[in-house]
Parts: C-alpha cells; structure tokens; sequence
C-alpha cells in the first residue's frame, strides 16, 4: 500500500515538473510557431484569470451575482496609474502600488458590499451594474474643475514593471535567449495567476470558504447554524474585488496607457461567462473558462481570411460573424453543458437531482 502511495506522489510530482516546464517554454513555443501577437494574448488570458478567480470568490463561493466586478478591475489600474505617471508627476515603484490598489479595492468591495446585504437575485445584480457604471461614468467626468483621471483622453506613458532596475517594456538578453516585453510580463503575470489559483484553492477548503458555499446553498440555514451572514459577504466582496486590484495594476503597467472606455460593462459580462461557462465554483473550471474565452474570439479573426482564402471574397464582416460563433457556443454550452464545462462536484449534484426531480416539485422549487 506504502510503495502504491510513493509511486502515486513520484507520479505526481513528474506531472508537476512537465507542466512547469511547459509553462517556462510556453512564451517561447507560441513566439516560434504562432507569432508574438498570440504571446500578448496569452498574456491577456493570465490577467483574465486573476480577473475571474476573483468573481469567482463572489459568484462562485458566495453565490452573489455581481454584473460590476470590472469597476474593481478600474479602480486598480489607475490607482496604479496616477501614482506611475506623470499625471501627477509621481513615480512609486510596483511593489508599493500593487499592494495600495488591493487594499483601495478591497475598500471599494466593502462599500459595495454593504448597502446591498439585503438585495439577492436579480436585485443584486441591478445594483451591482450600476455600481460598474457609476465608476466609469466618474472616471470619465472626473478632469473637472480639478483633473485627477485626465477624462475620457486617459492616462498616457504609465510606468512599466521594474525588477531590479530593469524595466520590462524592453528586450533583454538572458543566457543567450531574446526575453521581448510580452515575454518579462509572461512570467510576471504567470506568478501573479498562480498565486490566485493557491490562495483561491486554499480559501475554498478553509472555513471562509465553507461558510461562503453555505451562504450561497441557504442563507437562511447558514445564519442559523452561527455563520455570520453579514461579515462573511463584506469579505466575499472584499476579496474578490482584490484580485481585481491587483490585476487592474498589473494591466496598467502592461497597457501603458488606459482610459474609462477600456473598463465597460461588457468586460463584467465576459468575465462572469468565464465563469458560468468554466464551471462556477470550481477553480479550475474557472481558469479554463477564462483562457477559453480570451483565445475563441481571437482565433475566430481568422474567418475572415478563410473566407477569402476558399471562397474567394469576404461575405460576412469577420468582427460579425466572430461575434455570432461566440454567442452560438454559449448558447450551446448552456443547453446540453448547463453546469460548466468543468463544474464543480456540488454543482453537478445540484443539477442532476433537478433533472431527476418530478414536474410538480421542480415547478414549486422554482
């Protein structure tokens, strides 16, 4: 039994090594063979995963639907950005701004959280979209009678990353390979995303997290056991708007330049389809969610190519057809995968007992 146990672990830990590897390489790989535009994508996609791990913590753990989640993700870039450009004129290094985007964040969760302990469903969801656009609309309006956010013209030439003194918006040569800008944020971004994969893993097997997915099964029965309802969402919202901070500062490092328009409300609605499509509640659904639906829409810009290429003229504008495939796999996905693609075990249970309940009982549940 002993030598079955070692040689599981031994495996394991073999599996461990291959996908690390794979991962180092993978800049390199994608460089090679795909072009460094997909590199950049890649990129986007580990900012994405940070981005849908922390609404995962909300909708996810916590069962609260959250339609503004991309106003935390505002917050962080340009608390980032006005204090690494010279809007201000000031120049803080990374390593003080990350950790003050988080925490102005979490602050901003909290506000959030706190009017709307009461409101569920739909409700919820009404104010939490309002909440995403007010912050928007006061970024945007906010160059007047004194300019903080330089409006709707946005923060230009933000600070890079700097390790060390050597800034990552420029090409290094390390041990006789040609480390490019998107791959120095490959790697930067990469630690960042794995660090959200961890901590979301670990919060999940804790008793914050227990006591999350109680709130989300029955709120009613969760206060009754002795959880406090009231503090366990402020924390929910709290830590999820974290993540949104940080990878808001981490975009706005990378990007160079943001402005309001780059944090609308279709950004909250593909970050939750990562996570409804991916499997909500599952960490690793969601990740899979979230690279999935970063590459398709990129990957489906080639139609329009194709087109030409065996039909000889484009019929069909690529950005519509792109946008339709979209729509089409989601629509798909939720009627024969409503779970996710990799939903969690409790999901999958909740949703099997629903098909096996007679109609009377579903039509009262619902």
């Amino acid at each position: 039994m002993s030598n079955k146990i070692n040689n599981l672990n031994k495996y394991r830990w073999l599996a461990y090594g291959a996908l690390g590897a794979l991962l180092l390489a993978l800049p390199f790989i994608v460089d090679a063979t795909l072009g460094r535009a997909w590199v950049r994508i890649i990129d986007v996609a580990l900012l994405f995963i940070m981005l849908a791990l922390g609404l995962n913590i909300v909708v996810g753990f916590a069962g609260l639907l959250d339609l503004g989640y991309i106003a935390f993700f505002a917050v962080g870039a340009y608390a980032y950005a006005l204090f690494a450009s010279p809007q201000f004129d000031i120049h803080w290094s990374f390593l003080v701004l990350l950790p003050l985007g988080a925490l102005v964040t979490a602050v901003f969760g909290i506000l959030l959280g706190a009017p709307t302990l009461r409101l569920r469903g739909d409700y919820l969801a009404i104010v939490t979209l309002g909440f995403g656009e007010i912050i928007r609309i006061f970024l945007t309006n906010l160059n007047r009678p004194l300019n903080i956010t330089n409006g709707p013209q946005g923060i230009t030439l933000i600070d890079p990353l700097a390790v060390g003194g050597i800034a990552l918006n420029k090409t290094h040569i390390l041990a006789g390979f040609t480390i490019a800008p998107v791959h120095g944020y490959y790697f930067v971004f990469l630690a960042f995303a794995l660090a959200s994969i961890f901590i979301s893993l670990r919060l999940e097997n804790s008793r914050i997290g227990r006591a999350w997915i109680a709130i989300r099964e029955d709120e009613i029965a969760a206060g009754a056991m002795g959880i406090n309802t009231r503090d366990m969402k402020l924390l929910a919202f709290a830590m999820g708007a974290t993540f949104g901070g940080v990878a808001g500062g981490l975009f706005a490092s990378f990007q160079g330049f943001i402005s309001p328009e780059s944090f609308t409300l279709l950004d909250s609605i593909m970050v939750l389809c990562m996570v409804v499509l991916g499997g909500m509640g599952n960490v690793g659904g969601v990740v899979l969610g979230a690279v999935l639906l970063t590459a398709l829409p990129e990957a489906l810009r080639y139609v329009g190519p194709l087109q030409q290429q065996w039909l000889g003229a484009v019929y069909i504008d690529p950005s519509d057809l792109r946008m339709l495939l979209f729509g089409l796999a989601l629509v798909l996905m939720m009627l024969f995968r409503p779970a996710g693609l990799w939903p969690s075990s409790t999901r999958r249970r909740e949703l099997s007992a629903e098909e096996d309940m007679p109609a009377d009982e579903k039509a009262h549940a619902g």
